[in-house]
């Protein structure tokens, strides 16, 4: 697996809107070397963290390890499929908030379903399209960011109002 921290031309590049997503991690998973290097090349120019795996059980561990903010995630796999990861990754409590965007070539609505069933947030068709592809990922990096921050600012609320004894909370 393959950690490289990468960095658009000026620092500015890091924040996109109000949001700087240089901290924030995305984890590549396709057991095609090629599909791999390919979209980690697109990614290049997003400021974030990419990690990578090669299969499904190598995905799991990644991203109980990394805690990756968002998975790209192939969905035809040896041995573990894309589904399989999506359903184990979204079953855990530590990681059900992890961002899921399957990759791929399959286009039957039954298999849009399944991945939907299984908790999957988002689809990118192959071949993959790179302003798509960096528009949802930058879109949906955003939307995590400012989800964990409101969180973060829900929860000093709470225990601020526990600390002053405001019932009203």
């Amino acid at each position: 697996m393959e950690s490289t921290p990468l960095k658009g031309p000026d620092e500015a590049s890091s924040v996109v809107g109000d949001v700087d997503l240089s901290q924030t991690k995305v984890l590549i998973v396709d057991d095609n070397l090629q599909n791999l290097e390919l979209i980690q090349a697109y990614m290049e120019s997003l400021p974030c963290i990419i990690l990578s795996a090669q299969d499904g059980a190598e995905a799991i561990a990644a991203v109980e390890r990394e805690q990756p903010d968002l998975v790209l995630l192939d969905v035809m796999m040896p041995r573990m499929s894309g589904f399989d990861v999506c359903k184990h990754v979204k079953s855990s409590p530590h990681t059900k908030d992890t961002v899921i965007v399957m990759v791929t070539a399959l286009h039957e609505v039954g298999d849009m379903e399944r991945a939907v069933e299984c908790g999957c947030d988002d689809f990118v068709s192959k071949p993959v399209n790179k302003v798509e592809l960096l528009t949802r990922v930058q879109g949906l990096l955003r939307l995590r960011v400012l989800k964990r921050r409101m969180t973060e600012f829900l929860a000093q609320r709470r225990n601020a109002s526990k600390g002053t004894g405001d019932s009203h909370g």
